[in-house]
């Protein structure tokens, strides 16, 4: 979604796209790399990077845990390179950036519904069936909340409300009792989160657990993910008054002090995922942070844009390649059109080839696409 124009122009990023098209990478097919290297190299230290492309089963942390948060941080990232106050305007000026916000926040949760039932299904026509929590809209609500704090609070007030939710949310879930809890109140069953879900979550959750990874409550700590992606954004925008390599700086040891804070409160609020913890916030945004610092520092620095281009590409079409993995059979696409190539080598080629061949014809229709300046944008 484009916001309306306040007279400055947009700051663009490769490195911003790049990084997003690194995290979607891994969604698109590319965890199914280290698996096809195991089967050709027999080497065990590929089995240490596969555990890394699943998720978390409870607490701990994995860096396939990272692609969720990381797009959320990102999206953060996007608003704070340009920053809008918008509260002094009058409300007919104003009116304009709420429908649009309206607009991507509902038009991102009925994508996410539909991602959800895809898979060859389709969204079933009873409404108690349907599962309405999704990666999107938990994408468009940690985004909307951002945007109302950039367009109406200052930069200091952002930080408080960061810290506030931060830290509200660790005592919601570990001092206030669960109405009727049974089991540990960090626990599947016994959480607030199962509670909220159970209660006030319409439709199914996630494979009908107690809790849905995308429920109602974790939405709120989701959203210091943008909002500390702002300020990361924010100290780009600096960088050309501030010199590029001190930002990058600043922005990787920024990382690694929330990665440190992170596994810090980890001994009394456990990194975990589904429940998105706040001591799962600072983790994900210190990689996010370290990440961002290196892909801005190779991509925009020293302006290796070429290198990153299958990245950006992906990344300048993230939504619709998104939506895509569930609406779309690659794998029947890539077999039909590479099949014979696959089968044409030995077979300990064979897994990592059809990785290739299921990557590659993603790629192509993303390269049509972005040579054409088909950009696909909710």
């Amino acid at each position: 979604m484009t916001t309306p124009d306040t007279g400055k122009k947009k700051q663009r990023l490769a490195s911003l796209d790049a990084l997003r098209g690194m995290d979607m990478f891994w969604i698109l097919g590319g965890q199914s790399i280290f698996a096809a290297l195991f089967v050709l190299t027999d080497w065990q230290g590929w089995k240490a990077f596969e555990a890394h492309t699943v998720h978390s089963q409870w607490h701990g942390f994995t860096f396939y845990d990272l692609i969720f948060p990381l797009f959320i941080f990102l999206s953060g990232v996007a608003m704070g390179l340009s920053p809008k106050r918008i509260d002094h305007l009058p409300l007919a000026e104003r009116k304009p950036f709420y429908h649009k916000a309206v607009k991507r926040l509902l038009l991102l949760s009925a994508l996410g519904v539909l991602y959800n039932h895809g898979w060859g299904t389709g969204m079933p026509m009873a409404f108690d069936e349907i599962r309405y929590a999704s990666v999107l809209g938990r994408i468009a609500i940690a985004w909307f909340i951002a945007a109302m704090l950039v367009w109406h609070t200052s930069l200091r007030t952002q930080a408080i409300v960061a810290v506030v939710i931060l830290l509200g949310y660790w005592l919601w879930l570990t001092v206030l009792p669960v109405p009727g809890g049974h089991g540990s109140a960090l626990s599947p069953e016994g959480s607030w989160n199962a509670w909220v879900d159970q209660h006030l979550l319409p439709g199914i959750t996630y494979q009908n657990r107690p809790l849905d990874p995308e429920g109602l409550l974790s939405n709120i700590p989701a959203a210091a993910n943008a909002i500390l992606g702002v300020f990361a954004g924010q100290l780009i925008a600096q960088g050309a008054t501030q010199g590029q390599w001190r930002v990058a700086a600043q922005l990787f040891a920024a990382g690694l002090v929330s990665l440190a804070l992170g596994w810090g409160w980890d001994s009394v609020f456990p990194v975990n995922k589904e429940l998105w913890t706040s001591s799962f916030v600072l983790v994900t945004v210190g990689w996010s942070a370290i990440l961002l610092a290196v892909f801005y520092s190779v991509v925009d620095i020293l302006g290796q844009r070429k290198a990153a281009y299958p990245f950006v590409i992906i990344g300048a079409n993230s939504i619709i390649i998104y939506l895509a993995s569930s609406l779309v059979n690659w794998g029947y696409i890539a077999n039909s059109v590479f099949g014979g190539v696959v089968r044409s080598v030995s077979e300990p080629w064979q897994p990592l080839f059809a990785v290739v061949a299921l990557l590659t014809v993603q790629l192509l229709v993303l390269h049509w696409m972005y040579k054409r300046k088909i950009f696909v944008s909710v």
